[in-house]
Parts: C-alpha cells; structure tokens; sequence
C-alpha cells in the first residue's frame, strides 16, 4: 500500500511547514505586479515533491540547516523559472488545471517574470556564498534546456532510440531530482563522494519517475494527463522505442507515418497505443522502471537507518505508484 504525502512527509512535517513561510519571503517584491504574481505562483504549488526530496537528502546525511532551505528555496525559484518559460514557449495555458502566467499577464510579462526569479535563485545563493549549492542547481538547469532541445531536434526526424531517450530523460526530468538530493547532502555539509552518491540516487529515482510518467500516456490508470498526448506531441517514449525496435519494417513505417502526419486523429492515436500494448512495450518500460527503482534503493541501503532514509524509501515508492 502507497503511503500518502503526508504520512511520507511526517519526519519533515516542520521544516516543510517553515519553508512555504520562508519560500514565500524569498520571493517577495516592492513592485506590486510581481508581487501579486509571486502570491499567485505560491498558492498553486502542487505537492512539493522537490523540497520533500531536499529535505530528506539532507536528514539522511545529517543535520538539517539553513543553508538546506535556501537550497530547497533555489531549486523552487530556478525550476519554476523554467515552468514560466515552457509555457511561453509552448504557448500553453494552463499548469495543473490553473491558468499559466502568460495565459494571464500575457507573454512578455511571464519571460520578464522567469527571469526575475532566475535572479532571485542565484541571489540567494551569491548573498549568503553557498557556490557549491549554486553549481549543482545551475548545472541542471543547463542540462534540463539541452535535453528539451534535444527532444525537439529528434521529434522533427523521429529517429530516436533507446540510448538517446535515456539521454533526454536523464537531462529533462532526473537532472533535476538529482540536484534536489545533491543539494540536500551538500547544505548539511556532506563530503563530495557523499554529495555525489545522493546526486546518483537522485538520478535512478528521476529516469523511474519520468518512465512513470510516459506509462501514463498509455491509459494504465485514470490520471490527469489525456490520453495519447506524449503521441500528439510526436514524443517518442520508451514503450514505443520498444514496441517499434520489436516491429517489422513495413509494421514500423505505418505506424510512424501515423505519428508524423495523423496524430491528431483520436482513431489512429488509439491505433499507436494497440499496437504499444499488443508488442509488450507496456511490460517492457514496467521492468526498466522497476530497475532504477532498484538500483536507486541499493544506494540508499548504504545510509544508516533513520526516520529520514525509511521516508525517502517512501517517497522513491511513491513516485513509482502515484496515479497522476
């Protein structure tokens, strides 16, 4: 049985209670239009997942301290700066069932606010000397833009295989959970093999958490998330790599003539995924997940037992059973 986020957060519950408080200071403004869109940006945060995952990296590692809320507040302030950029970018308008920023104060406002709360990050860090903190964060910063232009770049040639999806995911989703637990060991003052081993674990449990995420593509659970849509977006995702490597030439051809130029029809979307399920990729994409989870817990098995580490455990769980 899946705990729920708030029994996993129980050996944080305080500190996650004086970080919103903190979080909400950090992001102050004395312009009354940022302001309000900070307050607006705060209010709709969803469930916290990478403040939890600091949190704990840094309760496994030691004393929890200052420095871990303003590297929690960094990550926040930084990985949000990316949100309000993606949804220019991909001129979307909503982010988790809310209205975006650029769908209410318009495009230009939304990059001016992006960059505000880039500078806000690296301020935080530059003010109080925490370098080391300041280069894992801007270090996945840099790796989640060349993995999102690497996807763009291969889903206009749909040539992708297995290798450069790991490469994608591993700079598009687990960079960013890595520096979480990175940053969590480095604030309580960790040794760097420390540092590094969280920021491995971090990794593993990222590469799980985003195979999760193209699963839900396939209609496993009622989520969120549409059916069909990473098809829509021509994202080729790991159950398809698969069931397309398994296909013959002719069966591979059709369905990414499909996928290239009829995507947008809910027939043939639904004619991708039958052929997904019935070629085993479902399976397939289960048993990788299943192995980083594995891979993610032998690391973590090295730290001494606590409140902390058994959470983490919980929370690498989670990620993997979570319905949306």
């Amino acid at each position: 049985m899946t705990l729920s986020i708030k029994e996993i957060q129980l050996p944080i519950a305080d500190e996650m209670k004086a970080f919103e408080h903190k979080f909400r200071q950090f992001m102050k403004s004395d312009v009354m239009l940022l302001d309000q869109i900070m307050n607006y940006i705060v209010r709709r945060k969803g469930k916290q997942l990478r403040p939890m995952f600091v949190f704990l990296s840094a309760g496994v590692c030691g004393n929890i301290t200052e420095s871990t809320y303003r590297g929690g507040a960094l990550i926040e302030l930084l990985h949000t700066a990316t949100l309000v950029h993606d949804d220019v970018v991909d001129d979307s308008n909503y982010r988790r069932s809310f209205f975006s920023v650029n769908a209410l104060w318009k495009n230009k406002i939304a990059v001016l606010v992006g960059d505000y709360l880039l500078s806000r990050g690296l301020l935080l860090s530059v003010d109080h000397g925490e370098f080391d903190l300041l280069k894992i964060v801007s270090t996945a910063v840099r790796e989640l833009s060349e993995g999102e232009l690497l996807q763009i770049e291969k889903a206009r040639r749909l040539d992708i295989n297995e290798e450069v999806y790991y490469q994608i995911i591993r700079q598009k989703t687990a960079s960013l959970i890595a520096s979480c637990c990175a940053v969590g060991a480095s604030s309580v003052g960790a040794s760097e093999d420390i540092v590094k081993q969280m920021h491995a674990f971090g990794e593993k449990v990222g590469m799980a958490f985003q195979i999760k995420d193209d699963l839900f593509d396939y209609g496993e659970e009622e989520i969120g998330k549409p059916l069909g849509i990473d098809i829509k977006e021509k994202k080729m995702t790991l159950p398809l790599i698969y069931a397309l490597n398994k296909s013959s030439w002719l069966e591979k051809r059709s369905i990414i003539n499909i996928i290239r130029n009829e995507s947008h029809k809910p027939r043939k979307v639904k004619e991708v995924i039958d052929f997904v399920k019935n070629s085993g990729g479902l399976r397939y994409a289960q048993e990788v997940m299943q192995r980083y989870v594995e891979e993610a817990q032998v690391i973590l098995s090295q730290f001494a037992d606590s409140p902390h580490r058994r959470s983490m455990e919980q929370l690498v769980q989670f990620t993997i059973e979570r319905s949306k």
